[in-house]
């Protein structure tokens, strides 16, 4: 993985909202849920899917807004709107999770363990075949998260270079300098750290995230909208939020990485979106 450089941080001007989270143990089958709610749908064949929790329709500025040490990838800024709220996974998607849809022990966890521990070693083509699967089992529309959904749920109304602020600090998230037990050894259980704004877990750090769309080498004609880009390099896919090996400056917001759609290993895991009815 390549070591990015610092930056102080990106300007978002959105929606901003403090979620008070109200879990339920399923599905809400009456008024669609607000956000700052969570729930988790029931599987068709048993068990419940991921827990998943409301995020707001708002704007955001994304990419690299101060335009210092960062990469020609981030750039130019603009401004995305999101104009529907959706649901997105609290944690990145666990064995406990995985093992549901795969075969067992289908993926190999190096030893550390399965369960609450996020899954790895998942390629771009495993997690869109995982979130297929989840909608049959639920009737729902689950997905990935679009680049610029992931950026947006990620800084949570942040304007910095992580969703708590310009400095890694320490145990705050796994990473390699993250001051965590965990830190270059291996992943973390999922919930080990403080969730952000808006109530999600491990968005920095532990394992990057793929997402829907192609690898550009910038943003010029990316869309405004919030949706996935599916033109460009669509042989890789792109992830974000660094890995339990990497630099803290490989965990701020607004790296990406673009990777080969069918790579997976140590480093490669995902999280999951849910469209809601108007």
């Amino acid at each position: 993985m390549r070591k990015g450089r610092t930056m102080p941080g990106v300007v978002v001007a959105m929606l901003l909202f403090a979620p008070a989270v109200a879990a339920v143990a399923q599905s809400l089958a009456g008024d669609a849920p607000q956000p700052g709610e969570s729930f988790a749908d029931p599987l068709s064949s048993a068990g419940q899917g991921p827990e998943m929790v409301v995020v707001p329709a708002g704007s955001f500025s994304m990419g690299c807004v101060s335009g210092l040490d960062c990469y020609d990838d981030e750039k130019p800024v603009r401004e995305v709107t999101i104009s529907q709220p959706f649901a997105v996974s609290k944690y990145e998607i666990t064995f406990e999770d995985y093992d549901r849809f795969s075969a067992p022990d289908a993926v190999d966890d190096e030893g550390w363990g399965r369960g609450r521990l996020p899954v790895m070693k998942v390629s771009w083509n495993d997690a869109s075949d995982y979130v297929a699967w989840l909608s049959v089992q639920t009737g729902e529309s689950y997905r990935l998260l679009s680049e610029a959904e992931w950026e947006y749920v990620a800084r949570a109304g942040s304007a910095t270079k992580y969703s708590w602020g310009n400095s890694i600090g320490s145990n705050r998230a796994n990473c390699y300098g993250c001051g965590s037990q965990w830190d270059y050894e291996q992943t973390a259980p999922a919930g080990s750290f403080e969730p952000n704004a808006f109530g999600l877990y491990d968005v920095h750090g532990n394992v990057y995230e793929w997402v829907e769309d192609c690898w550009n080498g910038s943003y010029e004609g990316a869309p405004a909208d919030g949706s996935a880009w599916l033109d460009g390099d669509c042989d890789r896919r792109v992830v974000r939020g660094g890995s339990w090996d990497d630099f803290p400056d490989d965990l701020r917001i607004a790296l990406r990485v673009g990777t080969p759609a069918g790579g997976s290993d140590g480093y490669y895991g995902f999280r999951v979106a849910r469209t809601l009815d108007p």
